[in-house]
């Protein structure tokens, strides 16, 4: 439990709002010990009504107040936020970033602090059901990895990694992921509209496909969990799962999907150069 820690975020946007709600569902914090700041008196103003949390449009007052300061903004403004509050966090405070390409040396930098943790959740989180990866710098205590640790598991699984370089790999994979899944539940959908089902069938039909998978995969046999294996079981020779693997193979289903991890893990790694050398006016 955070009781007696006091959490501000810098950026009240909706991945703050489900963290803020994470915490707050399952008792981890009081809403009187979580400050939200942004430019919106009406965004903040909104999350105080709803969740009881305390409501900032100064950023250096909500920071100076905070044991953890969560950096919940977009990647492009970073750099002007932390500028605009270098030297307000506490010397002892954690800071905690969970924005995509910003590395632990940009934010430290900027900002003149050196306990940093670095994360990447993913949309899912918003449901309490996230899977985020973190690593953060040599300074930060045991203690404050404690802090880190609890806040990101309220919503969702947390992975720690040692080397900083996986969080741009996880935002490629895991960050990024949703968005190649609901491309390929859309075009899915679309092939069902075409055989001529209605669209509300066939986005029914797919949806429950995709989570009866997972969970059948997740109630596999450990030992034997291999995706691999599950996915023969269900590919009879000359079947019909054998002649539509066949056409995914055939039109480089597998490449795409792995050049389109690759490019989203580089343009990660642009992200923090493009938040420095293109600063938003």
């Amino acid at each position: 439990m955070l009781n007696d820690v006091r959490i501000t975020f810098i950026g009240p946007g909706v991945m703050a709002e489900a963290m803020l709600t994470g915490l707050l569902k399952n008792n981890v914090i009081p809403p009187k010990n979580i400050l939200t700041s942004g430019p919106s008196k009406e965004r903040v103003q909104d999350l105080h009504e709803r969740y009881g949390v305390r409501p900032f449009t100064d950023n250096n007052k909500a920071a100076e107040l905070a044991d953890v300061v969560i950096l919940s903004v977009k990647p492009q403004r970073l750099e002007k936020v932390l500028q605009g509050m270098k030297h307000s966090v506490k010397e002892d405070a954690l800071v905690l970033s969970i924005v995509a390409g910003a590395s632990i040396a940009k934010i430290s930098g900027n900002l003149g602090h050196d306990h940093i943790v670095r994360s990447m959740p993913n949309t899912p989180a918003q449901i309490g059901e996230g899977i985020t990866v973190w690593t953060c710098s040599e300074s930060v205590t045991e203690k404050q990895k404690g802090f880190a640790q609890t806040i990101l598991g309220t919503f969702g699984q947390e992975i720690y990694v040692d080397e900083e370089d996986y969080l741009d790999k996880a935002t490629a994979l895991s960050g990024t992921g949703p968005a190649y899944v609901y491309l390929f539940m859309e075009a899915m959908v679309d092939a069902g509209v075409h055989l001529g089902f209605p669209r509300r069938i066939a986005e029914r039909l797919v949806i429950e496909t995709l989570r009866g998978s997972v969970d059948y995969y997740d109630n596999d046999a450990e030992d034997a969990r291999h995706l691999a294996r599950l996915r023969n079981q269900v590919t009879s020779p000359g079947g019909t799962s054998a002649e539509a693997l066949y056409y995914l193979e055939k039109a480089g289903f597998r490449t795409a999907i792995s050049r389109a991890v690759w490019a989203a893990y580089q343009r990660s790694k642009e992200l923090g150069q493009d938040a420095k050398t293109h600063p938003p006016e």
